[in-house]
């Protein structure tokens, strides 16, 4: 029996221009694919992540006790770099909700996620005023259209190995080092430098970053004033295949976490200071530890896998 056709989008996320922010591929799946598959169409892809929906039925709502019971439609989604799977990607699930929501897929503004961390909630809100616009930035040509709000695990932030300083130091090219912590989540190294204009300015070293403790390094730093935001921000994950991570939700999962404290508030706008660029609102919920994070996205393409 021949395979159905797979329908995927490519969009870029927590963005308003096109060919700037985080691109993903979102593949519709009908049926059941093998991890072998699932992996070569990733790599064949060579995106930062492609994901994977798979639609739940609501007869199937009830019967997974372990998630929960839920009115909203539900979707099986799992993210795989063009090497590996990660157990979460928040601009990869940013775009598989603007996909949902632009093609009117659901007929509901919340959606829901089962994943391998939990089942994630994504909603789409009218525009956020105090946002600053991705094309000031970006030097692109901003869109019109709605925000997608990410509810997403906090990371919290702990304690760093300071006998591993000087190895930091050496994989950032000499950064001008403030802080080191370590997201207990994600298992990032959090290094925060003296200004938002120094994390621009870092020269990563990848391959001495592969040796690094952790799953990657987070740079991090105060925003310039006059800027619209509270801070920029870099990420770097060449484990993952991923030397430079255009946008990464999951790491403002703990970003969110050590502003939060330094700052002395629960609100954001950041920037992600990679060569693309990439714009975010963040809240932080801290009384249930939740991040709440919006961006905008943008179609780009789409398509079909044939095989």
């Amino acid at each position: 029996m021949a395979k159905e056709l797979v329908k995927y989008y490519v969009v870029d996320a927590f963005t308003d221009s096109a060919f700037k922010g985080n691109p993903a591929a979102v593949c519709f799946l009908e049926e059941e694919r093998d991890e072998e598959w699932l992996q070569a169409v990733a790599t064949e892809f060579n995106l930062p992540v492609t994901c994977y929906l798979t639609r739940i039925s609501e007869s199937h709502h009830y019967l997974d006790s372990f998630h929960g019971t839920s009115d909203n439609p539900r979707f099986r989604l799992r993210w795989f770099t063009h090497v590996t799977e990660v157990k979460l990607c928040g601009h990869a699930t940013l775009a598989a909700a603007h996909t949902l929501f632009s093609f009117g897929l659901v007929d509901t503004n919340i959606v829901e996620f089962v994943t391998p961390s939990g089942v994630l909630t994504a909603k789409k809100i009218p525009a956020i005023n105090n946002c600053t616009s991705a094309s000031n930035l970006q030097h692109g040509v901003a869109q019109d259209g709605f925000y997608i709000e990410l509810d997403l695990p906090a990371h919290p932030i702990i304690e760093f190995n300071f006998d591993e300083t000087s190895q930091i130091s050496a994989a950032l090219n000499g950064a001008s080092i403030i802080d080191i912590k370590r997201t207990q989540i994600g298992d990032d190294i959090l290094v925060v430098v003296t200004s938002g204009e120094n994390v621009t300015e870092v020269r990563p070293q990848f391959d001495a970053i592969s040796k690094c403790p952790g799953r990657g390094i987070i740079v991090s730093g105060i925003a310039p004033p006059g800027s619209g935001f509270d801070f920029y921000s870099r990420f770097f994950c060449p484990k993952a295949g991923v030397n430079e991570d255009h946008v990464c939700g999951s790491a403002h999962c703990g970003l969110a976490s050590y502003w939060s404290k330094k700052l002395g508030k629960c609100d954001f706008n950041a920037y992600q200071a990679s060569p693309r660029g990439g714009i975010l609102n963040i809240h932080l919920d801290e009384q249930n530890q939740r991040v709440l994070l919006r961006g905008k996205a943008v179609m780009l393409m789409e398509g079909c896998v044939l095989v």
